[in-house]
């Protein structure tokens, strides 16, 4: 291969949707954009997004390619790039994949929020599973999957793509993706299956703990925070054979990840062993610039750093020019552009560079691994007066708010265009699952953003003529055409009613003041309220825990998220979701972890400092006991109980508590959990096997329902145990 060859292989400069149009016969044909980018280095090492459909890219149902015609458009471009290649050097597709495919008639997920408080790593698998199954019959290849950042504060837009606040329970669930996407591949070298698809996960690393919550910021990262809290997750995927990792914006100890050679060279490649893919984040080599002096340095920089695979930007494509000016060695080159071919071969793109794609799952089946994940991800906060399950004595039921009749905002950002009359919203659920004779009237009330309270009167008079409200509130991370965009496609400004997504962070963590003022008028009626909440992140909202009869959170539980909370409300499905992440009182408070070190500070004089609901915390419609914990040789036994009246589902969770270590532990730290399901009466003995390893330390082990109720519950005794977070 020629350099100019050779560094055609690292970039993937072209947004995919500028690479085709729509002819009028409604078939497709290349543009002279592509043919450009393929004749700039004889080929094309990767093209992003040629299935993306959104408002950035403007792609919708009348100018992008759906389930049916998206394969011909891939084959299309894929033969333009092999004949256009002098060695006939297939591309490889990249696309969006944040919680299900992000292109037109993809199955959409709930988002990753909702994914962490399922607690239920095998059920994500099997979803992760459809999604590559889906991306391959389609013609795509690799997968972007948020996966490794951790929700450390809740005013960052993208929360949302995080499991959770937890390293253990972020780690479990990547494991799942990257075992779901791409299968038990046993050697480094397998093959993919045909509807199997290499994950690229995202994002190495540390963005979750951007200062103040703000996208892209500056990291205040520590050695020992950086590998306890915000690397187990991207330690747990390579683990488990993930095909490539993204590296973040952000910088760790002042360089940023895709120009840091500690990072991903000693710690991913030399001490994890990691022999996949680096790609960067959307304009990050150029971003290089900065710290380097030009695009061309940038561009050096990353690839000496461990960098493989550019993303829009220009620093790679002077790859030939920083050879030759000495600022990196071909040597790098070369072995970022073997890690690349390595890929292709494994796909097997070289045998059948077109028409080599997986069978189709169906829509049906789509529609059942999202309502499941939904369903498993709605969590009961609150429901002191016995509200839930709806009673069949409630013959008139009043469902509120701006979040009742809408599928548009339960979906989450990195959403495609959806077809009219896709999923459920909650007032459609209830008025289908409702018992017969059940008169459901519904009242908007306000609109998601602003203060607009004219509907407020209309909703309180529904209320009162009823006998339980069910009030939908919380935010929204959808897009619309006349959102401002990054040159990345992060919004830029908040616009119409988004209020949580990327480029989208708040400085607070209320909900707009009109929803306030009809959360106020509604219970101020009397009327029983049950308060849901939809939302990419934990809004601070203390006057439903005070107020409302019920408090339950579905997240952004994707298109058929109305039919699971409907289906937990009138006790079709029993709750079972756990908290994800501690939910504050207000963002005066932040951080409210419940992992913080183990030191003796006091609350606020004008404020607790305690989180309104702890981390793990969800509740049943029963009620369990938990016996204490005993020790066997390395297995942890505990008996729980179910103490009520009725079936359900307890979510068994094991922290550890460090007594006598050489660096200041954390008050508590998650080290596993299980689910057991009960009938009234029942007992079932747990087993959790002690893993780690490497230098000893003394602990407790605690077993409980959740963060905070592990504090108080009865500990082990004290006995020296493996740490599995070594540095």
């Amino acid at each position: 291969m020629t350099l100019r060859e050779k560094a055609g292989q690292l970039n993937q400069r072209m947004y995919g949707w500028d690479a085709y149009r729509r002819t009028p016969d409604g078939g497709f044909e290349l543009t002279e954009a592509l043919h450009a980018e393929t004749d700039r280095f004889e080929g094309l090492g990767a093209l992003y997004g040629l299935m993306r459909a959104d408002a950035w890219s403007g792609v919708d149902h009348g100018s992008g390619p759906g389930a049916r015609d998206s394969a011909e458009l891939l084959d299309l471009v894929q033969r333009h790039v092999v004949e256009r290649s002098r060695l006939g050097i297939p591309a490889l597709f990249v696309e969006e994949v944040p919680h299900g495919h992000m292109a037109l008639d993809g199955t959409v997920l709930p988002v990753n929020l909702a994914v962490g408080a399922t607690w239920d790593p095998e059920l994500y698998a099997r979803a992760a599973a459809h999604s590559a199954a889906e991306l391959r019959a389609r013609g795509g290849h690799m997968a972007l999957v948020s996966a490794l950042d951790i929700a450390r504060d809740p005013r960052w837009g993208r929360t949302e793509e995080c499991f959770g606040e937890d390293p253990y329970l972020a780690a479990r669930l990547t494991e799942a993706l990257v075992r779901g996407m791409q299968g038990e591949l046993g050697e480094p070298d397998a093959h993919f299956a045909a509807d199997k698809a290499p994950v690229v996960l995202k994002h190495f690393a540390g963005q979750g703990a951007t200062v103040g919550g703000r996208n892209s910021a500056e990291s205040e990262l520590g050695r020992r925070e950086l590998h306890e809290i915000h690397l187990p997750a991207a330690r747990a995927g390579v683990r488990a054979g993930a095909a490539a990792v993204m590296a973040a914006y952000n910088e760790v100890d002042g360089t940023p990840c895709c120009g840091n050679r500690a990072l991903l060279d000693g710690l991913l490649r030399r001490r994890w062993g990691f022999d996949g893919l680096v790609m960067a984040d959307g304009l990050a080599v150029d971003r290089l610039a900065r710290i380097t002096g030009d695009k061309v340095s940038a561009g050096a920089l990353a690839l000496d750093a461990g960098v493989d695979l550019s993303l829009w930007d220009e620093g790679f494509t002077h790859l030939e020019e920083a050879v030759e000016r000495g600022l990196v060695g071909e040597e790098a080159v070369d072995a970022a552009v073997a890690r690349v071919l390595r890929l292709k071969f494994r796909l097997g793109l070289f045998e059948r560079p077109y028409g080599h794609h997986g069978p189709a799952p169906s829509a049906e089946r789509g529609r059942e691994v999202s309502t499941a994940l939904a369903r498993a991800a709605v969590t009961l906060l609150h429901n002191d007066s016995g509200v839930l399950p709806v009673s069949p004595d409630v013959s008139r039921l009043a469902v509120l708010g701006p979040h009742a009749d809408t599928t548009a905002h339960q979906l989450g950002d990195y959403t495609a265009p959806q077809r009219p009359g896709t999923g459920s919203s909650v007032l459609d659920a209830l008025r289908r699952l409702a018992p017969p004779g059940t008169a459901v009237r519904h009242a908007r009330g306000c609109a998601l953003t602003g203060d607009d309270r004219t509907g407020i009167p209309e909703a309180v008079a529904t209320a009162t003529a009823s006998d339980l409200a069910v009030l939908v509130l919380g935010g929204s991370s959808a897009r619309t055409p006349d959102t401002e965009f990054d040159a990345n496609g992060a919004a830029r400004t908040a616009v119409s009613e988004m209020t949580c997504g990327e480029g989208v962070d708040l400085a607070g963590l209320r909900l707009g003041p009109a929803q306030h003022a009809l959360l106020d008028a509604v219970t101020a009626t009397g009327t029983p309220t049950v308060v849901v909440l939809v939302q990419g992140r934990p809004h601070a909202v203390p006057e439903a825990a005070d107020h409302a009869a019920a408090l339950l959170t579905a997240w952004y539980p994707g298109p058929w998220g109305g039919e699971a909370v409907a289906e937990v409300l009138l006790g079709r499905a029993e709750p079972v979701g756990r908290l994800p992440v501690s939910v504050p009182r207000s963002a005066s408070q932040l951080p409210v972890y419940y992992n913080h070190k183990d030191t003796e500070y006091g609350g606020y004089v004008d404020d607790s400092a305690e989180p309104l609901y702890s981390f793990g915390h969800g509740l049943s419609y029963t009620s369990f006991a938990y016996g204490p914990p005993q020790v066997d040789g390395r297995t942890v036994r505990v008996d729980v109980t179910n103490t009520g009246q009725r079936y359900g589902r307890s979510v068994a969770q094991l922290y550890i508590r460090r007594l006598r270590t050489p660096v200041w532990p954390r008050t508590l730290e998650l080290r596993g959990f299980q689910a057991v399901d009960l009938a009234p009466g029942e007992t079932r003995t747990l087993a959790f096997p002690q893993l780690g390893s490497g230098s000893q330390t003394t602990v407790e082990i605690r077993v409980a329902e959740s963060a905070r109720a592990a504090l108080t519950a009865v500990p082990t005794q004290s006995f020296t145990a493996p740490d599995d977070t070594p540095l």
